[in-house]
């Protein structure tokens, strides 16, 4: 039985051959981000978390942009919490963007960014959590915080250092500057520039290499231990974590059947499933209580 495909207002969401697709879809508005956009972000990827029949995500922008940010429609109330949300002075108010970003953190799926235009604000720290990034030759850049009188949001101060390194992270935040292509590619923030038509064929021969060869549950784990192993205070975490992980997939159906296909020369048919096969020794979709 196949799974339902979701239906929303700010995405468009695809699966084809294993490869989901979410195109952020306000082209009229650059794509920019709204509370809507957050909600069925974090439900797109509810929905590839839940579908064993999706290996790998790619996210691309509508139109000529990827994400130009925040939608600006509410001017300078934009990020005034206390008008718009009727917030108490002082409580905290989740930040929207922190809330998708703490959503990709945690998918069990190997997440692409197909970067096909104009990133800034929101429209590039929720690329943080992605795993790999490609651009277009075409797509800019922007952590443009400072020059709206606000700061880095999303999690982006513990994501960005750890994907660029911290001086280019402080450099990028304290102009605010945006920048192009060639310099994302060469400060590591992309791993690829492509034709602009180019771009989503480069995503998706990335996106099959990952479905059609690697066993599901593996993936989910490495993609788990690697992101939170990245904020480990010793490497005896990782390696306590690693004991596990290896001691539970070598007791798998998968590590039969990925050995066995190798001595056999074929491709190997993983049996085991995200949904129903994840070991029980590590809640993969925890989150510390926002407080």
């Amino acid at each position: 039985m196949s799974t339902p495909v979701p239906s929303f207002e700010t995405l468009q969401y695809a699966v084809e051959q294993g490869v989901a697709t979410i195109t952020l879809h306000r082209p009229d508005r650059l794509n920019a981000f709204t509370p809507r956009m957050m909600e069925e972000l974090i439900a797109a990827f509810d929905a590839t978390d839940a579908d064993d029949d999706v290996r790998a995500v790619i996210v691309t922008g509508s139109g000529r942009a990827f994400c130009a940010g925040a939608d600006l429609a509410s001017g300078g109330a934009t990020f005034d919490y206390e008008k718009r949300y009727g917030t108490g002075k002082g409580s905290a108010h989740r930040d929207g963007g922190g809330r998708v970003t703490l959503r990709i953190f945690r998918s069990l799926k190997p997440v692409i960014a197909a970067v096909n235009g104009a990133a800034v604000g929101i429209g590039v720290t929720m690329q943080l959590p992605m795993d790999i990034r490609l651009a277009s030759t075409d797509a800019r850049f922007g952590f443009v915080f400072a020059r709206r009188g606000i700061t880095p949001e999303a999690a982006s101060s513990w994501f960005l250092s750890r994907v660029v390194g911290i001086s280019t992270a402080l450099e990028w935040c304290y102009t605010g500057r945006v920048f192009g292509a060639q310099e994302a590619l060469e400060r590591g923030l992309v791993r690829s520039l492509h034709a602009p038509e180019d771009l989503l064929p480069a995503a998706r021969a990335l996106a099959r290499e990952i479905a059609d060869n690697a066993a599901p549950v593996s993936v989910a784990i490495s993609r788990q231990m690697i992101w939170r192993m990245a904020g480990a205070s010793h490497p005896m975490e990782a390696h306590k974590l690693d004991s596990r992980a290896i001691q539970s997939r070598g007791q798998s159906a998968d590590v039969k059947e990925g050995v066995d296909a190798f001595l056999e020369k074929r491709p190997a048919s993983f049996p085991e499933r995200v949904s129903r096969d994840m070991p029980d020794f590590y809640d993969w979709g925890s989150e510390p209580p926002f407080i």
